[in-house]
């Protein structure tokens, strides 16, 4: 007697159940990779906040001296008692300037949340404010670069038919 019947071949196993770590041994390795590229990622920002934070200190820095130079000529001009509200400004400016510098950026944002919390309405009102300011500051650039550009181009078209 013939046997007809087709032997049975075993179905190849997953790699789940040759391995059955694996799967979860690669959501191990993409976490670790996550986690690694996060850092990275955090890194980064912290050393470009470094430097956005050293660039806006020598900033404030100039802004104070502006403003102490500007202080001696109201002195001169109006008297000291007009050039003391100038000294004060450029005593403020300057001593934001250097507290911005002693300090790293995890105590300012720490300082920054303190102050959020104490005080939410003047947040929100600095905020404001600043967003203002910066619009403006690039709509001004935009329209800066769009009257250059026109300038540029102020050729007129010729019909040479």
């Amino acid at each position: 007697m013939n046997d007809t019947t087709t032997p049975v071949r075993p179905t190849p196993m997953t790699d789940a159940e040759t391995n059955p770590g694996g799967f979860k041994g690669a959501t191990q390795s993409f976490k670790d990779e996550a986690g690694k590229l996060g850092k990275t990622a955090a890194d980064k920002a912290r050393l470009y906040a470094d430097d956005g934070k050293s660039k806006a200190s020598g900033a404030l820095g100039e802004v104070a001296k502006l403003f102490d130079d500007a202080a001696n000529t109201v002195d001169e001009k109006l008297g000291e008692q007009y050039g003391q509200y100038a000294h004060s400004a450029a005593k403020f400016v300057d001593d934001f300037a250097s507290t911005l510098n002693t300090k790293n950026v995890d105590e300012l944002l720490e300082d920054t949340r303190q102050f959020v919390r104490k005080s939410p309405a003047v947040a929100v009102g600095i905020a404001a404010a600043l967003g203002f300011v910066i619009a403006r500051v690039v709509k001004a650039g935009i329209d800066g670069a769009a009257d250059a550009g026109e300038r540029h181009s102020t050729r007129k078209p010729t019909n040479d038919a």
